[in-house]
């Protein structure tokens, strides 16, 4: 496993070269045809939704992507998604349930868009639907943390049956410089915040909230061994879940995060 500090998982992940989801989907997915579009305002750059093959069997794709230089992080509001991206996910999700295809999940954002426009839009609605919707979604749902997973942004396509987290991503509920922002009115403390935060994949894995970890390689910037990392694990958990009946899915799926975190009476 890796060595990095999470301040320097941060810094890895936010790196240029480092893929991003829709290297992966062309990497991992054969025949995939996208779909745009929530059918209420318009299209979300910052979530890639559509159908392809792993391994021969039919599975819809739904991802948080960003880009690799400025016009792309622009065009996909560097990651972070508007209301219309997670109804669109949302819509996605529900064809796949209507067809019986198994839903994967690539989850890289610092946080939903919480710009005034987005706000006028529901977003927080969105969110929460989404929420709901996927955790009583009739068919198996695998969640990939590629790199951050910050906040709500994060948690709309994080309810699934099993979380997956690259070795050297984040899952944190609220990302380090919004932390740093609201503790120390500092957002310069972004470092000191990840320390703290515990937001790391063995972190996540120790609390009981991922599943498990997919190894990456040396530098984490080599998408072609780490695709395969990724696909070998996917195929290993899809058939896995998928010879479970869909109530005992669900009722494992409820019981999951039913089951995360503690608290005492006082």
């Amino acid at each position: 496993m890796s060595k990095l500090s999470a301040y320097e998982k941060l810094l890895l992940i936010r790196n240029k070269d480092r893929p991003i989801a829709k290297d992966y989907i062309e990497e991992i997915f054969d025949e995939f045809t996208e779909m745009h579009g929530d059918r209420l305002f318009g299209d979300d750059n910052a979530i890639i939704t559509g159908i392809g093959r792993l391994n021969n069997r039919p599975v819809t794709v739904i991802a948080e992507t960003r880009g690799h230089n400025l016009n792309d992080n622009k065009r996909t509001n560097f990651g972070m998604p508007h209301p219309e991206g997670y109804r669109k996910a949302l819509r996605a999700a529900k064809q796949a349930e209507k067809f019986h295809r198994p839903v994967i999940c690539f989850i890289d954002t610092p946080g939903a868009f919480c710009g005034i426009d987005a706000e006028n839009r529901g977003q927080g609605e969105a969110i929460a639907k989404n929420i709901a919707e996927f955790m009583t979604l009739k068919t198996p749902v695998v969640s990939v943390v590629i790199g951050e997973g910050g906040s709500g942004g994060a948690l709309a396509l994080g309810v699934c049956d099993v979380l997956l987290m690259l070795e050297n991503s984040l899952y944190s509920v609220i990302s380090p410089r919004g932390f740093a922002s609201i503790l120390w009115k500092d957002p310069s403390k972004e470092k000191e915040a990840c320390e703290i935060l515990k937001i790391t994949a063995e972190d996540m894995l120790n609390f009981g909230i991922s599943d498990g970890i997919i190894p990456e390689v040396p530098m984490g910037i080599d998408l072609y061994a780490i695709s395969e990392n990724i696909k070998e694990t996917l195929t290993e958990k899809i058939n896995e879940i998928s010879e479970k009946p869909i109530d005992e899915l669900l009722n494992s799926r409820y019981t999951k995060f039913r089951s995360i975190g503690s608290f005492e009476f006082n």
